[in-house]
């Protein structure tokens, strides 16, 4: 059971990416979008998204090696955990950047277009 760590952190990735893509998908019914609002939301689906890519294969390559090495040496667990969750904020901070970048889109409706 403990081997299936780095496939549970890898999971709540996807989490990450949902959470954006609700709050982005509940601005698109309510009025007419600027086109600088649309950048913001794009640019925080990329945020959220590249982040969990990088830290996805960040997640795989330590998991797969960090796996290995604790059916070899079980005191290697916490080792293993300790580096997966620095993989894990990698995506946590693309969540940050896009939640940051998604509070300000009420500020900009004006701005060009």
């Amino acid at each position: 059971m403990l081997g299936l760590t780095p496939t549970i952190m890898a999971g709540i990735l996807s989490i990450y990416g949902l959470v954006v893509s609700i709050q982005i998908a509940t601005e698109l019914g309510k009025r007419a979008i600027p086109l600088s609002v649309s950048f913001i939301q794009l640019g925080a689906g990329l945020s959220v998204g590249l982040s969990a890519l990088a830290a996805g294969f960040a997640i795989g390559i330590v998991g797969d090696a960090g796996v290995r090495a604790f059916a070899q040496q079980p005191r290697l667990f916490v080792a293993m955990v300790l580096i997966l969750i620095f993989a894990e904020v990698l995506g946590l901070y693309g969540m940050i950047v896009a939640l940051l970048l998604l509070s300000n889109t009420g500020n900009l409706d004006g701005l060009c277009g």
